[in-house]
């Protein structure tokens, strides 16, 4: 009997396209009246609700689906392709490896606070950018350095995965989680930044004080590690394989495009943050989306190059190599949104939108938004994919968001978090079962280690978002 594997995003989700064009043929159709039915953000009327004709979806519409679903997406598409290149540039400067492994080197013999610092850096990478394949070129630098220092394996992966993981669950402008989720929700990436801001500072500080309390336990007492059997095995195998020396050295130059890299994204939170909204007025509102953050993403790429030295083929060489790392999410971001376009052709869209009105006709804001969270960590177990999920859920959860008096802010929160949290220990994530083999540590270890952790920032979460809406 052949082992049960978990298909691909893709498969999974022309799936869903397939089975949504079948409910066409069966789900009564119906439509609201929309405040502003041109309008990006269409707001749907509450109880304007009526049913309208049929309009079932076939063969050819189900092929067109994923099709037309790029093309309706093709400025979130082209935005992720960009960012891919400009991360492509970036890291071919060396200019991250350098800066790790400078912090690493300075912080010799006071390994003890290399684990907030390191925490804190690769949360900024999560948060920022969505850091998650990069890490894993640090764990044969780290392992190493923390097990000479009498730690565990576990401390270093946990530094890890663990900081830029909650540095992703708190996406203050992830522009793969919290972007692509804001233009689906027809709102600006900068609203809700402060809630998001919140979740990521004591989320990271919670989980730098776990990870903190259980190195320096270990080091007292390595009899308290959960890898202890393999102790010495692992002081062998890694204190042999140190690769120290292979990561590169942070010159000046190296400095300057880290200070290029951060401004980049300084400028994209200015770019959106809807500064008058927020009665702001000595600031103007750029009012800035994905064309122009494309733009931005596209000039710094070139400039980073630049000031690297890199000549006109291997500048163009590295954006292209970055941005064919991320045409997959390009492509589920396309294939995703065809099942909306499905939905919306075939009239179920607002029958859903119906059905979820008088669900939530007896409950409160605050449970709406709870429900909302724990709804998306199933569903953030099916669709790893951040991009995909943000794509797929955003039409219908926003405005049901619209119904309960949730902002739709926190509704992409709501969503951000439970992916985030399920991308921690996910067997289905590249970033975890990789980490995890490097640093010789069993998956159900792993889930020993974190389901504590996991509670605590469950917990955290919900109080945020329950705050969130007391506050909105």
């Amino acid at each position: 009997m052949k082992k049960f594997r978990m298909p691909t995003a893709y498969t999974i989700l022309f799936a869903i396209i397939i089975a949504v064009a079948i409910l066409t043929w069966i789900v009564p159709a119906g439509q609201y009246d929309y405040v502003n039915p041109n309008a990006a953000k269409k707001e749907p009327i509450p109880g304007t609700y009526h049913t309208v004709d049929r309009n079932p979806q076939g063969f050819k519409e189900v092929v067109m689906a994923p099709i037309e679903g790029f093309y309706d997406a093709v400025d979130v598409a082209l935005f992720v392709i960009v960012i891919g290149g400009f991360l492509g540039v970036v890291m071919k400067t060396g200019a991250v490896d350098a800066g790790i492994a400078k912090i690493t080197r300075d912080l010799k013999g006071k390994e003890k606070w290399m684990i907030p610092i390191l925490m804190i850096f690769f949360g900024l990478g999560g948060t920022s950018y969505g850091m998650a394949e990069e890490t894993i070129a640090f764990y044969p630098l780290l392992l190493p350095v923390f097990i000479a220092a009498g730690y565990d394996s576990v401390t270093a992966i946990s530094v890890i995965m663990l900081g830029a993981g909650v540095g992703v669950l708190g996406s203050t402008v992830n522009p793969f989680a919290t972007g692509i989720a804001s233009g689906f929700a027809g709102i600006s990436l900068g609203e809700g930044i402060g809630l998001r801001l919140l979740i990521l500072i004591v989320g990271e500080l919670a989980t730098i004080l776990f990870v903190m309390r259980y190195a320096e336990k270990v080091k007292k007492d390595p009899t308290k590690s959960i890898v202890y059997d393999m102790w010495e095995d692992n002081k062998k195998y890694f204190l042999s394989k140190s690769s120290e020396n292979e990561f590169p050295e942070l010159t000046g130059k190296r400095k300057f495009i880290l200070g290029l890299f951060a401004l980049s994204f300084i400028i994209m939170v200015f770019g959106v943050i809807p500064f008058e909204d927020m009665g702001i007025t000595a600031i103007p509102t750029l009012g800035w989306w994905f064309g122009e953050l494309t733009a931005l993403f596209l000039v710094s790429a070139i400039i980073i190059g630049l000031v690297a030295g890199m000549g006109e083929k291997e500048l163009v060489s590295a954006f292209v190599e970055g941005a064919r790392d991320l045409l997959s999410v390009a492509l589920i971001i396309g294939v995703s949104r065809g099942i909306t376009v499905i939905m919306n052709a075939g009239n179920i869209t607002d029958t859903v939108l119906n059905l979820g009105e008088k669900t939530l006709s007896q409950t409160g804001s605050v449970p709406f938004a709870i429900l909302t969270y724990l709804f998306y960590i199933p569903l953030s177990f099916l669709i790893p994919s951040t991009s995909g999920l943000a794509t797929l859920s955003m039409p219908i959860m926003a405005p049901l968001g619209d119904f309960a008096g949730v902002a739709r802010h926190i509704v992409i929160t709501a969503y951000q978090s439970a992916s985030g949290i399920v991308n921690l220990i996910t067997p289905t994530s590249a970033v975890v079962m990789g980490g995890l083999a490097i640093g010789r540590l069993s998956y159900d270890k792993w889930l020993k280690f974190t389901w504590k952790l996991l509670v605590i920032l469950m917990i955290i979460i919900i109080a945020a978002l329950s705050l969130g809406v007391v506050m909105s």
